[in-house]
């Protein structure tokens, strides 16, 4: 039992971590979790050794490992998501002449794991992974409006931090925004994460129906007007509606009912 309560509070260190929170002190981990700062050296000793964290060499700062870097590159690559949608992301970056973005949600990030760029004829597709906070991306969006109630008063809890000036940190602000998006089944970027830059995204479904990704185009602001936000709407809409159906999502499947079928 006392193992499986280490194990619990080393999961809780290191979701302390992000790409807001590159590094942290042992003080910083112990304020943030409750977790007597004692308790706290002691497993960054273990998750140090075991890779799973690095320590600066001359201060009381630590980081996330290459270890863990390792463990995702094999999700990544034990993914459906990954095989199942490289057709459909080829398809919109060529469609859309900008770049497309295919990221999975985890209750909190939005985390790209695929981005394809246009160029010249030909798509160049790298294999990424970039986590951002969900309210300030699409694709965060996408996702995080298709989520339970709890699991969003869950991710509202943790705050919303201000990425860039147009990032919505109002609470009242950011659910109004989720029900449109539920209601067009698309969300936008408007400069949220990134001055200068807008995106377009659309939720994913897995074989159950529970939205885990998304699908993105974002380019320069200046060339996402209204009209074409529009058009991107669609497409991004309609791949990922072509890789929840990959996938296995039945939208008229017994149990898919209830199902918002708007992506």
């Amino acid at each position: 039992m006392d193992n499986l309560k280490s194990l619990v509070k080393a999961a809780t260190i290191l979701d302390c971590f992000s790409t807001l929170d590159r590094k942290l002190t042992a003080a910083q981990i112990a304020t943030r979790t409750d977790i007597p700062r004692g308790t706290v050296h002691r497993i960054l000793r273990t998750l140090r050794d075991l890779g799973l964290v690095d320590q600066d060499r001359d201060r009381d700062q630590y980081r996330l490992g290459m270890k863990l870097f390792e463990l995702g590159t094999t999700v990544l690559a034990n993914m459906d998501l990954h095989r199942e949608a490289s057709a459909s992301v080829e398809s919109l970056t060529r469609a859309s002449g900008e770049t497309v973005h295919l990221s999975v949600f985890d209750g909190q990030n939005s985390t790209v794991i695929n981005r394809t760029d246009p160029g010249d004829g030909r798509v160049n597709t790298v294999v990424v992974l970039e986590s951002s906070p969900g309210h300030a991306t699409a694709s965060g969006k996408a996702a995080l409006a298709y989520q339970s109630g709890a699991a969003i008063e869950r991710f509202l809890a943790r705050g919303l931090p201000r990425i860039a000036p147009n990032t919505i940190t109002d609470p009242a602000r950011l659910l109004a925004e989720l029900e449109t998006i539920r209601g067009q089944g698309y969300a936008v970027d408007d400069e949220e994460l990134q001055t200068g830059t807008r995106c377009v995204g659309a939720p994913i479904r897995d074989m159950s129906g529970r939205v885990f990704a998304a699908i993105s185009v974002s380019g320069r602001a200046d060339r996402f007007t209204p009209e074409r936000i529009a058009v991107y709407a669609d497409l991004v809409r309609h791949h990922a509606r072509a890789i929840s159906l990959h996938l296995g999502y039945r939208p008229d499947a017994p149990g898919s009912a209830g199902l918002a079928e708007r992506a």
